[in-house]
């Protein structure tokens, strides 16, 4: 019997790493590109790196044991990942200089989360839950899907801003996707359910051996420079545009998490209580107050999870417990973080492409159990189509837009749902699906 536990606690260690492997490339990007965007020091970069490993870690174990209780992971979310970039990029149109929308994202993150969380204890979650429905949640993770997708494959074929791309990078990305997808698929026993870990492995000593040890994630050199730093962004202002702007991310990241709980309903075969949805809400909102307060964006439950957990098969949250602890550890000791960085952005990027296909299926789940026909099937078209073709449209084409509304209308994602929220509650799509026909009786 304690042969049996010590294998159980020794198998943790890989599935605990490939978790590792999993948080780390959600997270080191973020604290990565705002902190460019802000034009801060390569040291505040990496303190800020830091913090965010540690506070990422501790939230996914708080999560898994006393919040929503399922290996999902809880990191700084995309939603406001994207809407941060834009209004940095937005600062001058708007008069403003980055260190000032700084302290103003602050206030906006801090005051997001509060009534966030006061939201979830005054029940509107319930009046989420009704206007959320099955075919929202299928929209909004295809989206979700195509966004994710769009990022990570220019991470694997090497593109950058001058709109070129890397054949021999694409062509070594094509065969670490080919190596992973055939041991998930032809591998027996648990050795499939390592196909990513050895992705990433296989695919950074092949890059090693290809490309030198250049072409990394871009993190600043580690050295010991003070992690926690109170307030580094400013204090906190609450300009009315930027916060607005904040509340409204605030609702679609609430909405995350009941898309990714859901989800993990169905993969886990029972239902979250209403407890757990609140607990969820709570501690996201909580650890959102302290990352604002160390100049990190607010967090939010990771419906991408999901593709992971399916194609791991691996859904236990000791696993993920695991992971979040070894990702703490490498936010505590510097020269971890560094030596993680070094992991080449394409290989992180071509593995997650791999695990995202999963959810590609998770999303058609609910819209494959819809009837469409040739009225109804604007339901998803509309939301789906306008999101793909935001996402084609640059940037600069927004410009025309007022400054405050351009991060929102050029976010395919926040388009898309508030287009199938809009579509499913004020449409009765049911007059305009067909009718049931009885059979005759037998005579």
């Amino acid at each position: 019997m304690h042969w049996n536990k010590y294998k159980s606690n020794l198998s943790l260690l890989p599935t605990g790493v490939q978790w590792l492997f999993f948080l780390f490339t959600n997270t080191v990007l973020v604290p990565l590109s705002v902190g460019h965007a802000l034009g801060m020091n390569a040291a505040d970069i990496t303190a800020s790196m830091q913090r965010s490993f540690i506070l990422t870690g501790l939230l996914c174990i708080v999560q898994a044991v006393w919040g929503h209780r399922y290996a999902l992971m809880d990191g700084p979310a995309g939603i406001w990942w994207g809407l941060v970039l834009g209004i940095i990029s937005s600062a001058p149109a708007m008069g403003m200089n980055p260190a000032s929308v700084a302290a103003s994202l602050t206030g906006g993150f801090l005051l997001a989360a509060i009534i966030g969380s006061l939201l979830a204890l005054l029940g509107f979650l319930k009046l989420l839950q009704r206007i959320f429905t099955p075919v929202v949640m299928g929209i909004y993770l295809l989206l979700l899907t195509f966004q994710l997708a769009n990022t990570f494959f220019k991470g694997m074929i090497g593109y950058n801003a001058g709109g070129t791309w890397d054949l021999k990078l694409a062509g070594l990305s094509l065969v670490i996707i080919l190596f992973v997808s055939f041991i998930h698929l032809k591998a027996k026993g648990k050795l499939s359910q390592f196909s990513l870990l050895l992705g990433i492995i296989a695919g950074w000593i092949a890059y090693a051996i290809c490309f030198g040890s250049s072409g990394s994630m871009g993190a600043a050199s580690a050295d010991n420079t003070a992690v926690w730093q109170w307030m580094p962004w400013g204090r906190p202002t609450f300009v009315p545009g930027i916060v607005m702007v904040g509340l409204l991310a605030g609702l679609v990241n609430m909405t995350n998490t009941l898309t990714s709980l859901l989800a993990a309903d169905k993969l886990y075969q029972q239902q979250a209580t209403e407890k757990q949805y609140i607990r969820s809400l709570l501690f996201t909102n909580l650890f959102s107050v302290a990352g604002a307060c160390f100049g990190l964006i607010p967090f939010g439950t990771f419906a991408s999870s999901i593709g992971f957990l399916e194609n791991t098969k691996v859904v236990r949250r000791s696993a993920l417990i695991t992971g979040a602890a070894l990702l703490m550890l490498v936010g505590l000791i510097p020269a971890l973080s560094g030596w993680l960085a070094l992991l080449p952005m394409s290989v992180g990027s071509t593995v997650l492409i791999v695990a995202y296909l999963q959810m590609f299926g998770t999303a058609l789940n609910p819209l494959g159990r819809t009837a469409l026909n040739s009225k109804t099937i604007y339901r998803v078209a509309l939301p789906v189509l306008t999101g793909i073709g935001i996402m084609n449209i640059p940037a600069s084409a927004f410009a025309g837009f007022p400054p405050l509304l351009t991060p929102l209308a050029s976010n395919r994602l926040v388009v898309g749902v508030i287009l199938a929220l809009g579509m499913e509650n004020l449409v009765p799509w049911s007059q305009f699906e067909p009718k049931a026909t009885s059979l005759p009786a037998s005579k």
